[in-house]
C-alpha cells in the first residue's frame, strides 16, 4: 500500500490526558545526559521558580510520538511502520513541561510529499495542558522508505 497523500491537512484530536511523572522527568534526564539539579531535584526546580521538577526540552518528544502513533495506525494512513525513517525533530517551547502537568496533543498533518518509491509526512503536534494553555509545538518529518 503507498502513503495516501490525502493525509495532508487532517488533524487527529487529543486523546487521553498524558501525566507527567517525576520519575519519568528522572529517568529521561538520565538517559539523555541532562544533568542538571532541576531535572531531578524538587528543591533545585524551585529555586527556579517551578512547581516540580522540570523536564529536559526533549522531553516533549514522549508526548508528540503518542500522537503521531495516531497517524501511523490510521489504516487510511498507508504507513507500514517496518518502513518508518525518523528524519528530523524540531522544538518550540511556550512553557517548561514540570512534573505534575496534564497533557492533551492535537496532531496535525502539514506536509506529504512523494520521493521516490516513498514520502516524506511532516507532522505538527500542539502540546497543552488539558485547560488548554500551549506548552510545546513540535514539528516531526517521518520518511516512509518505498518497497525495495
Amino acid at each position: 500500500m503507498s502513503i495516501n497523500p490525502a493525509l495532508k491537512g487532517r488533524s487527529y484530536p487529543a486523546g487521553e490526558p498524558y501525566v507527567v511523572g517525576r520519575e519519568k522527568i528522572r529517568e529521561f534526564a538520565a538517559a539523555v545526559k541532562a544533568i542538571h539539579p532541576a531535572h531531578s531535584d524538587p528543591a533545585a526546580a524551585a529555586a527556579l521558580g517551578h512547581a516540580d521538577v522540570v523536564a529536559p526540552p526533549t522531553f516533549a518528544v514522549i508526548i508528540a510520538q503518542r500522537a503521531d502513533a495516531q497517524l501511523i495506525e490510521d489504516p487510511e494512513s498507508g504507513i507500514d511502520f517496518s518502513r518508518v525513517v525518523h528524519a528530523d525533530q524540531r522544538f518550540t517551547h511556550h512553557r517548561p513541561i514540570v512534573a505534575g502537568d496534564e497533557l492533551v496533543t492535537e496532531l496535525h498533518v502539514d506536509q506529504v510529499r512523494a520521493m521516490g518509491g516513498g514520502a516524506m509526512i511532516t507532522t505538527r503536534a500542539e502540546i497543552a495542558t488539558t485547560a488548554g494553555e500551549p506548552v510545546a509545538t513540535t514539528v516531526s518529518s517521518l520518511l516512509v522508505r518505498g518497497e525495495d
